[in-house]
């Protein structure tokens, strides 16, 4: 086999090339392209193709290599359900040079397994996990684009070897046994992507690679903001039983929430920075085994609106002090209790404090039930 070389201008775009090396995937064979980390080399997934692949890369049949999606929304018809970190992390990361490891439940691979073909779902899923990369090059995404099958492309790399960082280092090593190379040049970091594990568990880096473990937890770090008047009652009892109920959900501690990439906040749209809790308030918590007298009062900024994924208002007026503050927080932004106003407790007796706590706790475990973890 003789290995064609097709040159290309990556500020100038040769789609009739790129299509035919889709067309060339698709027929089953074997095509280097270029991403923004290193050369990979797309493979048509079914059992021919990938069984070449696997000779050429010395790997066995049991191995399973990463899909790769020309846009980071195809990525839905692979995992149905996407954890709130891991849809934070790829909302912030791609495209671009990030690995994620998908943990689908049993319930979901059932899902898979009927939807997709079975060539396609056999290759692709191993231990109920997914691999899947949104490369940041657009040579790379043109190609995945006009494929018409599922596409897989390890790094152009024999066993031992460093990945190829341009088109001369993928023919020093497969020149003759592979069908094509588009030559874009050298890639962007010349190194490979940082591969991550995303669970029930939280993240885990399986590799590293260009991103770094700090900045990837500051991707995928979620924030949580529940807003009222002057973040002396209402929004303090939301913060407390939303981090008791939240670490609840996910097996730790309070004080863990941190550490695992859950951010919870409380404002109020008035300027009362400094406050503490109303006494009412912290004992309407304390009946409920929260604990929320070290709470001071902040009051609502763009800042924190901006860091904020979930953003929970007690009432309508709320609501609209925040989209006043940041029209970007329009989605974001909703009421605690759905369609209803928590009305403010504050001056009132016990009781009413109470009650109020007992409307935001019955919101609040539902907030939480139906968040993807």
């Amino acid at each position: 086999m003789q290995t064609e070389v097709v040159k290309l201008d990556p500020n100038r775009l040769d789609i009739g090339k790129i299509k035919e090396a889709a067309a060339l995937v698709d027929a089953g064979g074997l095509v280097a392209f270029p991403t923004e980390t290193v050369y990979g080399i797309a493979c048509r997934v079914s059992s021919g193709s990938l069984a070449k692949l696997n000779k050429l890369k010395g790997r066995g049949r049991e191995k399973r290599y990463t899909l790769h999606i020309s846009q980071k929304d195809e990525v839905e018809k692979y995992v149905p359900t996407i954890g709130i970190k891991a849809r934070k992390l790829i909302e912030q990361a791609w495209p671009g040079p990030l690995t994620v490891v998908f943990e689908l439940s049993v319930e979901d691979i059932g899902k898979q397994r009927k939807s997709l073909e079975a060539d396609v779902f056999e290759n692709l899923y191993k231990d109920n996990s997914i691999g899947i990369r949104c490369p940041d090059n657009a040579i790379a995404g043109l190609l995945l684009r006009e494929t018409r099958n599922t596409v897989v492309a390890p790094s152009a790399n024999v066993p031992g070897r460093w990945p190829a960082g341009d088109a001369e280092e993928v023919l020093g090593q497969f020149s003759g046994q592979i069908d094509l190379v588009l030559d874009a040049g050298p890639c962007r970091y010349k190194e490979s992507s940082t591969v991550v594990k995303m669970g029930k568990k939280g993240m885990e880096i399986l590799r590293p690679g260009v991103y770094s473990q700090m900045e990837l937890e500051e991707m995928s770090q979620v924030g949580f903001l529940f807003v009222c008047t002057g973040n002396t009652c209402r929004s303090p009892m939301a913060e407390g039983m939303f981090r008791k109920y939240l670490s609840e959900k996910l097996g730790c501690s309070v004080d863990a929430l941190s550490k695992m990439g859950y951010k919870v906040f409380s404002a109020g749209v008035m300027d009362t920075g400094g406050c503490p809790a109303s006494a009412e308030a912290i004992a309407a918590c304390a009946g409920r085994g929260i604990d929320i007298r070290l709470h001071k009062s902040r009051m609502l900024t763009e800042q924190l609106i901006k860091e904020s994924d979930f953003i929970f208002a007690m009432c309508r007026m709320h609501k609209e002090q925040v989209v006043n503050l940041s029209q970007q927080a329009a989605a974001r932004c909703v009421l605690l209790a759905e369609n209803e106003d928590i009305a403010d407790p504050i001056g009132q007796p016990q009781q009413v404090f109470n009650e109020c706590a007992d409307l935001i706790e019955k919101a609040i475990k539902k907030r939480i039930a139906e968040l993807e973890i």
